[in-house]
């Protein structure tokens, strides 16, 4: 018997498959075998006379009894042993193993459920069986722990058939699923028993059953069964005993809350529209039952941006998946900023409204039904349609047609309502969020509402309602249309779960979609790339892109919500749901089949790196086994994966900031989730082998002999190449983490976690890894690390190996295009025909003297330039210009001819600039050389040709323009012979006689503004001298606007003074304007325009609507602090605060500019200040390494921020207060920024070196002007060094100091 029974027990089973089937058959209808004490006395009697008959009284086989615990202990898996069981009789032993016998095999024979009845319920659970065996009074210990231990293999032999069947398909598995929903069921109802032991090992067991099916938690009848019956299976109602009862409502308290907190955890959208459906339940339910335990239990669950009540690594950490449970809560949150949801308070609001759309589609349907439809037909003479109706209607149809005709009627209308929104959507319009969630509850409502009366009619209508219900929002693709898509998305899969794969299946295929249409996520073109394409082909290279008519950025917002909505949906169905994990497994194959698919614009970093975490977690599911089928498959998606997140580093790192901290902190959060899986992720037996090979089913999917990857291509040893790609993955994936970590918290001192030291083959090995994925991939490697040598040497290397294989790349330049280069002739720059263009700035560089002017490289950056339309090539005229010094075969004048025959206005800035040349420099390196002769005397030709080659028509608008304006600029001469006093009037009577001939005159420091007319009054002489500058104003239009509006622009007519100076400095101030706008930084910056048109004279655009602190001060004893309050109201009011809003912005712009420029007397002349608060520097007269007073360098401070400055800036005082550390962070992210285009901004100042500005007469302007950007430290160091420069430029001694010396000698208001 013992043998016969461990083999049962444990099989194979001796018994033939007949006999095995009977057993098991005989075991589901065979009930517990339980047996009274009395019973039980008399039975032991029997039993021991049996085993030894010739023993009077009984007393059994010793022997036996010792067979018989040894066969018991082995069918309890060892749970108990031998030992153990000394007190156990024979006879008991031998009942004990029946009971094992039994109850193990109506577990492992149809997963525990019982005969009887045809829906599976939790009474249909064989853990009624075994719980009853707990319940008999007065058992021996031992007994009682056999029994126990009975309960556990029991309940091991379920979970063993149910794991086996994880693969299972259709009826199968949702008859598997509804077996283990009967178990969990039972176990929830087992915790209200009386007995503790009962209790304890039904938590025991349920809490083993969640962890080993999660998808318990998203059960509706267990969450059901779990919630309801915290008040419903009232213990009091069972026993008496107030301490057992409070006993048992504080372990079901504790257990709904863990339970609820689990599953919020993992799959928030879902968890919470379940609790909605329980709440909306709920409300009907507590007209009877009390509810105040699921309320006490839901009002202290949160969850949110903030703290919540779970911690490590879990699905509701992924910031995609908080937004889209913020969306699904229904609460009407601005999802950029950080929120914490109370679960009870938004689920009441959102049951509310669901129940409210519900409520009005039945009343539409009874109202619509009372009337007997709206039928078409002839009305009886002297009544209306709708009367007749209300007299004859509700008799003329059967209730069944009616609601046939009603939902017939709705669906058309809600169809068409929707399809409207989608056509407003396509034709670029808006569309009204209230109004479209309104519609889109309404259609969900209605929906369900059929599901509920299991109508069959109009099946294809409500198809096509779903299908539209999932479209609707991706063809709309706004943050506010994803919302309110994910909140009834939610609400069909958590009222229907029938309705999952449906809803998904169509999700699927919406997000296909966007892919094709190249939406979001998926808009790859160059113009939705952010900065890159918006700083085209200035400081990037490229054919300059229209900006896209829709916000990308909005866009990936949407795909980021929808994103959450998925990975939740996948977390909820990765156990129980092959279909849906096929239909994920569809998208992700959709997604990652070509790398070059996805938006590169930076602020899609967390949504890419959230795909792609879904995509390694899919991936895992082979080890859980329900995708085993697969694993050829999930290989190759996994390969993918990789490929995608390689890519996604083949451009060089870029930043954009949203205006929120949440953004960019959850950006940071997104990518370290994903390293943090990354790092963690075991290789599993879903590798293949070192060849290549992934055998399935005796096949292999990649040809041994060719060893080509279809992923990797050709490779010689898969499992090391995969090795060294992922840790090449790692390292760039911790590098952007810790970039966007410094971008999120900028003014966080606090270094980053030291990372371990990576040595020199290391990076060597990066390089190479790196390369052979993607050139561009090594490339932007080596931009990540600019001082890294061991890495800029290998990718050199890599670069002139594969010359021929990078010529597209326009950043692989700089590797072998080389003064070095250039003076052996290298064979590479052969290369150079062939090569994509670069951008002007980085053309620029191999303008200068370390060049040569070697023909193959000219002959590059003249196509370069030539590709470029001429207007965006004029603002670098002055470097153009000063190229003509080393132009010893004419090739840049060969170029700037063509070019003026190409535009008038380049034609026109290039005669000025020439004019402006013809000045004698004050110092400089070649001051009175022989070359600066030779370019002075080659200045006058160049103007000579251009004009010589103008076409007639351009050749009038030339006269015109500079008649024009050479009158308007020689009334300075006229009023020297004239005192002060009169100079005004004789302004007036020399500007009435000038005439403006034509309507196509334009300001020369604003092309794009054209001349209507001088206002002859507004002339203003500003200072004696031997030739006095004028202020004239003009009345202007928008060359591309309404030329009907009609705008003054004032502009200063410099005479005896070099603005070529101030050109440079504002060159560099407009491209970090461009950087700043580029990235999204709100930083203001004013480059006004200046233009020198002739030997030291210029014109200069006032600043419009501007005053000089200077003269504020004449008008009022304050500082800045209370002139502030004069004209923008008190502190605190909001024009105040707009005000202080703006100073900051432009301080911190300045702040960064001044940095890098070093422009010094900074008096308060030189600082203005508009009518909304915003500062604007002015007058660049000395820059780089020059100061004042024979440089003194007097104003010791990067930049200038005064006592009254700090005072707007830090009310604290203390540099505590938040407009500080904004204006701190502004400054960080500006400088980091600017960083980015290091090379661009000294390629512009490099060219202008021999140019014999004051600004390069000493020192080494452009080797400290490199160390100022610090190309050496990373991110975080950079940021760090930003932060003390703001702290020691705060109130500096030296400041106040210099104000007050302009105070005192020149009479400079402090």
């Amino acid at each position: 018997m013992g043998v016969i029974a461990l083999q049962a027990v444990g099989g194979p089973y001796m018994w033939n498959t007949q006999w095995s089937s009977a057993v098991q058959r005989i075991a589901q209808g065979t009930p517990p075998l339980v047996v009274s004490s009395v019973k039980w006395l008399e039975d032991e009697l029997e039993l021991n006379a049996l085993h030894n008959p010739g023993s009077r009284r009984g007393s059994g086989n010793e022997k036996a009894a010792v067979t018989q615990r040894t066969a018991l202990s082995t069918a309890l898996g060892g749970r108990v042993d031998v030992a153990a069981m000394s007190t156990i009789s024979g006879v008991k032993a031998t009942y004990l193993l029946a009971v094992a016998f039994l109850e193990i095999i109506r577990f492992s024979s149809n997963g525990g459920l019982l005969n009887g009845g045809t829906s599976v319920t939790a009474s249909r659970s064989s853990f009624s069986c075994v719980f009853e065996y707990l319940k008999t009074p007065n058992l021996m210990p031992a007994v009682f722990q056999c029994l126990t231990a009975i309960v556990h293999r029991a309940f091991e032999a379920a979970v063993l058939w149910l794991e086996d069947r994880i693969t299972e398909t259709g009826n199968e598995a949702e008859i598997r699923e509804s077996i283990l929903f009967a178990h969990a069921c039972f176990l929830i109802k087992s915790m209200s028993q009386r007995e503790e032991h009962i209790r304890d090992i039904a938590v025991n067991l349920l809490t083993q059953l969640r962890d080993k099916f999660p998808q318990i938690l998203w059960n509706s009848s267990c969450l059901d069964f779990l919630v309801f019956s915290v008040d419903n299976d009232s213990p009091s109602a069972v026993f008496n005993d107030p301490a057992c009862v409070a006993t048992v409502r504080s372990l079901y308290q504790r257990i709904v809350k863990e339970w609820i907190s689990i599953s919020l955890s993992n799959a928030p959208c879902t968890s919470q529209g379940l609790l909605q459906e329980k709440l909306c339940k709920a409300n009907a339910w507590q007209r009877a039952q009390r509810t105040t335990d699921v309320v006490s239990i839901l009002t202290e669950i949160r969850i949110g941006t903030g703290k919540n009540d779970w911690t490590g690594i879990r699905t509701a950490n992924i910031p995609a998946v908080m937004i889209a449970a913020a969306a699904a809560s229904g609460a009407n949150l601005k999802l950029t900023e950080a929120f914490n949801l109370e679960v009870l308070n938004t689920g009441i609001v959102s049951a509310t409204v669901k129940c409210n759309h519900a409520g009005e589609i039945a009343g539409m349907r009874r109202l619509y039904n009372s009337i007997g439809g709206f039928q078409s037909g002839a009305t009886l003479a002297g009544f209306g349609g709708d009367l007749q109706r209300l007299i004859f209607g509700a008799l003329s149809q059967p209730p069944q047609t009616e609601d046939d005709s009603f939902n017939e009627m709705i669906l058309n209308k809600f169809v068409h309502l929707l399809q409207q929104f989608v056509n407003t959507a396509e034709k670029g319009g808006e569309v009204d969020k209230s109004q479209f969630r309104d519609i889109c509850s309404q259609a969900t409502a209605l929906l369900l509402s059929n599901l509920a009366s299991d109508s069959k009619s109009n099946v294809e209508g409500f198809a096509q309602l779903l299908r539209l219900l999932c479209w609707c929002p991706a063809y709309i693709s706004t943050s506010d249309a994803m919302e309110t898509g994910v909140f009834i998305w939610t609400w069909l899969v958590s009222a229907a779960p029938q309705l999952g794969s449906l809803v998904l299946a169509e999700l699927v295929d919406a997000w296909l979609w966007t892919i094709d249409t190249k939406r979001g996520l998926f808009a790859s073109e160059i113009k939705y790339s952010g900065p890159a394409a918006k700083l085209r082909p200035q400081l990037a290279p490229g054919e300059p892109e229209p900006q896209p008519e829709t916000d990308p950025v909005e866009q990936i917002m949407a795909h980021r919500i929808w994103l959450g909505f998925l990975i939740d949906r996948f977390e909820v169905v990765r156990h129980n749901s092959v279909e849906q994990l096929l239909l994920l497994g569809r998208l992700l194959q959709g997604t990652t089949k070509l790398p070059w698919n996805f938006s590169h614009h930076p602020a899609a970093t967390g949504t890419f790196f959230t795909v792609m975490l879904l995509g390694l977690k899919f991936c895992s599911c082979y080890s859980q086994g329900n995708l085993q089928n697969f694993k050829t498959g999930l290989q190759l998606l996994e390969d993918r994966i990789y490929r995608a997140c390689l890519s996604w580093f083949a451009f060089v790192p870029e930043w954009y900031d949203m205006s929120n901290v949440n953004f960019a902190q959850s950006e940071a959060q997104s990518l370290s989730l994903f390293v943090h899986y990354l790092s963690t992720e075991q290789t599993d037996a879903t590798q293949p082998d070192s060849k290549g090979r992934s055998h399935e089913n005796g096949s292999s999917f990649i040809d041994i002999n060719a060893q080509q990857h279809p992923i990797w291509g050709q490779m010689e040893n898969y499992v090391v190449g995969r090795e060294k790609r992922k840790q090449l993955l790692l390292m760039l994936c911790q590098h952007e983490a810790d970039r966007l970590e410094v971008w999120a918290q900028p003014a966080n001192s606090k270094e980053n976690i030291s990372r371990p030291k990576i040595s020199s083959e290391k990076w060597i090995e990066y390089a190479r890894t790196a390369f052979s994925v993607d050139p561009c991939i090594a490339l932007s490697l080596a931009s990540r690390f600019p001082t890294n040598n061991p890495l800029k040497a290998e990718v050199t290397h890599l670069v002139q190996s594969h010359i021929t294989d990078v010529r597209c790349i326009p950043e692989a330049l700089p590797y072998f295009v080389t003064p070095k280069a250039v003076d052996e002739d290298s064979v590479l720059l052969q290369q150079l025909p062939h090569w994509a263009a670069c951008s002007i700035t980085q053309a620029l560089e191999f303008l200068t003297p370390a060049y040569k002017g070697h023909p193959r490289v000219m002959a590059y950056v003249l196509r370069v330039l030539e590709s470029y339309p001429p207007e965006r090539v004029t603002f670098f005229m002055p470097q153009l210009v000063q190229s003509l010094r080393y132009d010893e075969e004419r090739l840049v004048e060969g170029y700037l001819l063509r070019a003026t025959q190409r535009s008038d206005i380049f034609a026109h800035i290039l005669i000025w600039h020439l004019q402006g040349e013809t000045c004698v420099p004050e110092s400089g390196k070649d001051a009175g050389s022989g070359k600066n002769n030779s370019f002075q005397a080659l200045l006058p030709i160049v103007r000579q040709r251009i004009i010589d080659g103008f076409t007639p028509n351009a050749l009038d608008l030339f006269k015109r323009e500079f008649d024009f304006f050479d009158k308007v600029t020689s009334v300075s001469g006229v009023l020297f012979h004239h005192p002060k006093t009169e100079r005004r009037a004789v302004i007036r009577r020399e500007l009435e006689k000038i005439e403006m001939e034509g309507e196509d005159l334009y300001l020369p420091t604003a092309p794009n503004k054209l001349v209507r007319g001088v206002r002859v009054d507004s002339g203003i002489p500003l200072q004696s001298a031997a030739k006095v500058p004028i202020m004239v104003t003009f009345n202007v239009v928008d060359r591309d606007g309404d030329h009907n509006d009609i705008k003054p622009q004032a502009c200063i007519f410099k005479v005896g003074d070099d603005c070529r100076q101030d050109v440079l400095a504002l060159q560099v101030i407009a491209l970090l304007r461009d950087i700043f706008q580029a990235v999204g930084l709100k930083l203001y910056l004013f480059p006004y325009g200046v233009l020198p048109t002739g030997p030291e004279r210029g014109v200069i655009e006032v600043v419009p609507n501007t005053r000089s602190r200077s003269q504020m001060g004449e008008t009022t004893d304050g500082g800045l602090f209370e002139i502030f309050q004069q004209d923008f109201g008190p502190v605190g009011s909001p024009s105040f605060e707009a005000a202080r809003e703006k100073f900051i912005i432009s301080s911190a712009g300045y702040a960064v500019a001044s940095l890098l420029l070093q422009p010094k007397d900074r008096h308060n002349g030189n600082l203005l200040f508009d009518n909304e608060g915003r500062l604007v520097h002015i007058d660049f007269g000395f820059i780089l390494e020059t100061s004042p007073g024979g440089n003194l360098r007097f104003e010791s401070a990067h930049f200038k921020l005064s006592h009254e400055m700090t005072q707007l800036l830090d009310p604290s005082g203390v540099m505590k207060s938040e407009t500080w550390l904004q204006f701190v962070r502004l400054c960080v992210k500006g400088y980091l920024a600017a960083r980015r285009y290091m090379d661009g901004i000294i390629n512009t100042v490099m060219l202008m070196l021999d140019s014999g500005l004051p600004c390069f007469s000493r020192g080494d302007p452009i080797g400290n002007l490199r160390k100022r950007f610090h190309p050496e430290m990373s991110e975080r160091e950079a940021a760090n060094f930003m932060i003390r420069v703001c702290v020691d430029a705060y109130n500096k001694w030296s400041t106040a100091g210099y104000d007050l010396i302009q105070y005192l000698q020149q009479g400079i208001e402090k």
